[in-house]
């Protein structure tokens, strides 16, 4: 096991970490094996979530097929929203209670799966819906129990959703994003078809990479598992434990496939194989941030997303503005990972490399540098935004901005070093631009 001495012991911190994953099946094609799986779960009448835009691909109709054909009882639900809302989810919630459904199946991008999480927890352990949501915003309770079987079939290249149990959406009352967090949202079985990623517009391919992106690098420069206090059990040891071993190998391949294939991917609509790379890298991505967790991009995504006002990129819904989550993510990241790389200067170099940067004669005193200077390269290569002026903020945004994301501490701590509301402040004044 290479633990090296990022995870040496420390006093009073844990010594174990634990390997969550649920089965998964990835491949061409495999969206047709739905009805089967299905079925060996013991379901017999199934709520297939998707979205109306998505209903249109035949993607949905291969899964609907294949569950009919195995004799399954079959109710489409497809008015999920693309970035869920408190509402939404709540609608989506009714649906699944009176439905009566004995399992679930959601076949899209993480605004589907995410909704297919919450519809399945809230019809089976019904509360009041700040009851599961994460502390402080919400209560942060658990389950009672285990949900009804779940087989989430991701249709972007980015999510990592069929991975992990992580629900996120937009609570309107706050203008910010937050998220349900339970190893029993954890989809049972994930059905990954990178022929998916064929009818994916440009501008999807490349939002969804990057949050991958984000998802492999923030995993990977966490704070280790190590400087995490023991838990009062075993039992309560947080999916979000930190940078692990295990976690480890995900990160370090998707960040390599990444670094070959994202500018490829994003760049030539006929480059199936770089497109179906993708789609490995989110899968490996998702298993590694499902068993580590992420941090402050993501942790400041949530009021990126949750405040803005008039964007509204192609490829995406235009009936209101919206910032898709893989934007309101990488627009953070050249800002953060050049502040957190002081931390742990290797691991943003070794990421640098991995993604494409020339490290050769690289110190770890440039890794801040060379890090930030790489992202910004994708990002401009891929026609990301630049920063959060990209997205329509300023400067004067930049306190209520802040204030929407300091209370995202499930995320913020996790990082390699401390963020303090006014070090948060200060990373959303270098994310403003970067070219």
């Amino acid at each position: 096991m290479s633990c090296c001495h990022y995870y040496a012991p420390t006093e009073g911190g844990d010594a174990a970490f634990s390997v969550d994953t649920n089965a998964i099946t990835f491949g061409k094609g495999c969206l047709a094996e739905a009805g089967d799986h299905a079925k060996s779960l013991g379901i017999s009448r199934i709520a297939l979530f998707t979205d109306r835009a998505l209903a249109a691909f035949p993607h949905v109709d291969n899964v609907k097929v294949s569950l009919l054909n195995s004799g399954l009882d079959v109710v489409v639900y497809d008015e999920t929203r693309v970035e869920p809302t408190d509402q939404s989810f709540k609608s989506a919630s009714q649906f699944a209670v009176e439905g009566k459904f004995d399992g679930f199946i959601s076949v899209g991008g993480g605004s589907v799966i995410d909704t297919c999480k919450a519809a399945n927890l809230y019809s089976s352990y019904p509360a009041d819906f700040l009851t599961y949501v994460n502390a402080p915003i919400g209560e942060g309770q658990q389950p009672a129990g285990p949900l009804k079987p779940h087989i989430a079939c991701p249709t972007t290249s980015g999510t990592g959703s069929e991975c992990t149990g992580i629900a996120v959406f937009d609570l309107l009352e706050m203008k910010a994003k937050t998220g349900i967090v339970s190893r029993h949202l954890r989809p049972t079985q994930a059905l990954v078809d990178p022929l998916c990623t064929h009818t994916m517009p440009k501008n999807v391919i490349a939002a969804s990479a990057f949050d991958v992106l984000s998802h492999a690098l923030e995993s990977y420069t966490a704070r280790p598992y190590t400087q995490r206090a023991v838990p009062g059990t075993p039992s309560a040891r947080p999916m979000s434990q930190g940078a692990n071993p295990w976690s480890d190998i995900g990160c370090r391949e998707s960040l390599q496939i990444l670094g070959i294939y994202i500018k490829r991917a994003v760049n030539d609509s006929n480059d199936t194989e770089a497109r179906e790379q993708l789609m490995w890298a989110a899968t490996l991505a998702g298993i590694a941030f499902g068993n580590a967790g992420v941090h402050v991009p993501h942790g400041m995504a949530y009021s990126v997303a949750g405040l803005i006002k008039n964007f509204r990129p192609d490829g995406y819904p235009t009936d209101e503005p919206i910032c898709p989550h893989g934007m309101s993510v990488i627009v953070n990241a050249p800002s953060v990972f050049k502040h957190t790389a002081a931390a742990c200067p290797d691991r943003h170099l070794a990421a640098a490399g991995w993604l494409g940067a020339d490290t050769r004669d690289a110190g770890e005193e440039d890794a801040a540098e060379i890090i930030s200077k790489q992202i910004i390269h994708l990002m401009r290569t891929t026609n990301m935004p630049n920063g959060i002026s990209g997205v329509g903020y300023s400067t004067d945004d930049i306190s209520a901005l802040t204030a929407g994301a300091f209370p995202q501490q499930r995320l913020l701590q996790n990082a390699p070093c401390t963020i303090t509301e006014e070090s948060l402040a200060g990373l959303f004044e270098q994310a403003v631009s970067y070219w």
